[in-house]
């Protein structure tokens, strides 16, 4: 049993103030694995008092650019260092397979470069002309403070990194509260920016429940910013809970992501094979267990039947297994919780009318997949239509449904109807009608003839429900900036406004 010393405040490693620990189920097979502290209220407020301390006291805020970009780069090369290894702490942790973790690793190490040249390209301010050779007139950048930050559960790792990366290169210090489910490569995380050189205190670790560790974070005076990613629900409270201190907030709060194909897009053999082996990425990646996955398969009725079929017929064939094994295509879900969740979705649409197509079951044990594990069949659904809940409610599970349309006003119609609006595609040959239907998608990631891919240098965001504000990009950036506006009267005199 891995036995880890998980809260880390001013540089120093601690068990919980209660003394309290947490078993970490390996989800391959529902048995713990490692023990990590489960802290609590005090241990939130002693971090943020070291985050506090370090920003107020510290050097770190006043670092110059050039220092503080050098150790994000040697952040990404410890990453990169340790990355077999922290691959497999992650595929054990969150359930995902060891390739996933790879490329995990590989896209943290590049959003830590990434916003170490963003801050060294840039200038030292922005100059406003205030229309005078008497003034100077400047508009400046500056951290915003103490940031606490709370990460969801699917993607540890990678979303812990889209937030500390952009805090440290603006100056910011920090506490992060990884989900109490899968805290370990966040730990793992820490440790690599002590190793790099990080100054006490800028850093801090706190593992335990959201609804006591997150809540307080959330609420805390000394907390200038709060960035959370996860569900609808828990954001609203940590909305709710930052706004009588009208603190600056972050909410990525997941998706119903819609997936549009187009008949034209499957004209040739290579384009079908093409769109259907997209569509399984798209929606089982993970166990669908992604905030973008394209669990809306929304189809031009010509080619549904075609489409589905030879759909379905794939999703019948992926190979479900603890993510260590070799051969492996897909893990488990993360908890008993997520499982059986899966499970009355699945319920609910069949009742509703849905159609099973493949999949809607737990496999049988076997070699790979072990009999406690938390597997779940990759099952497509369908004949759904917008009044059911596997249509309008986010799953987080292997879960593909399936819509179809007749005319593009229609799939449009269809791809908006959600209260989300994080990511979306569309798949066709006509150039014009995808920029038309990319350009009145209400998500904030369209993909035109793909899915999923990301860069560290676009915005990654969305509409309505799915939170407000960005990351990765300059807007990523900014959001853990404050803006100032310095101006300078190079030639002072009275005003003489008042007679006196």
């Amino acid at each position: 049993m891995l036995t880890r010393t998980t809260i880390y405040t001013d540089g120093t490693w601690r068990g919980a103030h209660s003394g309290e620990t947490r078993e970490i189920i390996d989800p391959a097979d529902g048995q713990p694995f490692a023990v990590v502290a489960e802290g609590g209220t005090a241990d939130a407020d002693a971090a943020v008092a070291s985050a506090r301390s370090a920003f107020d006291s510290g050097t770190w805020p006043g670092t110059p650019v050039s220092e503080r970009a050098a150790l994000l780069r040697r952040v990404a090369d410890l990453l990169v260092r340790d990355r077999e290894d922290i691959a497999l702490l992650e595929s054990r942790d969150a359930g995902k397979t060891v390739e996933e973790g790879r490329i995990d690793v590989d896209c943290v190490a590049d959003a830590f470069r990434y916003f170490a040249d963003l801050v060294l390209a840039e200038g030292g301010g922005r100059l406003v002309d205030a229309g005078s050779d008497t003034v100077h007139s400047v508009v400046v950048h500056e951290p915003v403070g103490v940031c606490a930050m709370i990460t969801p559960w699917n993607y540890p790792l990678l979303q812990a990194s889209w937030k500390i990366a952009p805090a440290l290169a603006a100056g910011n210090t920090l506490v992060i509260k990884p989900s109490e489910i899968t805290p370990l490569t966040t730990v793992t995380l820490i440790a690599l920016l002590t190793e790099a050189g990080l100054p006490a205190g800028v850093a801090n670790l706190v593992t335990g429940p959201g609804h006591t560790v997150g809540a307080r974070l959330s609420e805390h005076p000394d907390v200038d910013l709060v960035s959370f990613t996860g569900g609808l629900t828990s954001g609203v409270k940590v909305a709710q809970a930052a706004a009588p201190g009208v603190k600056k907030v972050a909410l990525e709060l997941g998706g119903k992501n819609p997936n549009v194909v187009f008949a034209d897009a499957c004209d040739t053999a290579q384009s079908f094979d093409t769109a259907v082996d997209q569509a399984l990425n798209a929606a089982f990646i993970h166990s669908g267990q992604v905030c973008s996955a394209g669990s809306r398969l929304i189809i031009e009725e010509s080619i549904r039947e075609r489409f589905v079929a030879e759909l379905s017929r794939r999703a019948g064939r992926i190979r479900l297994g603890r993510g260590t094994e070799k051969g492996v295509e897909c893990g488990p879900l993360v908890s008993r919780n997520q499982l059986e969740r899966t499970e009355e979705y699945v319920a609910s649409a069949l009742a509703e009318g849905a159609v099973l197509r493949s999949g809607g079951a737990r496999p049988e044990p076997s070699d790979t997949r072990p009999a406690g594990g938390y597997f779940y069949e990759p099952t497509v659904l369908d004949r759904c239509h917008r009044r059911m809940r596997v249509i309008r409610e986010e799953i987080f599970g292997p879960v593909l449904t399936v819509e179809t349309f007749r005319t593009e006003d229609e799939a449009v119609a269809l791809a908006n109807d959600t209260e989300y609006g994080l990511a979306g595609a569309v798949w066709t040959a006509d150039a014009a009608r995808a920029r038309r239907v990319a350009g009145r998608m209400r998500h904030g990631t369209v993909w035109i003839n793909d899915f999923h891919p990301y860069l560290p240098q676009a915005e990654w965001g969305g509409f309505g429900k799915s939170g407000v504000g960005r990351e990765l990009g300059p807007t990523g950036l900014a959001e853990y900036r404050e803006t100032k506006h310095i101006y300078q009267n190079l030639a002072p005199r009275p005003v003489r406004w008042f007679s006196g």
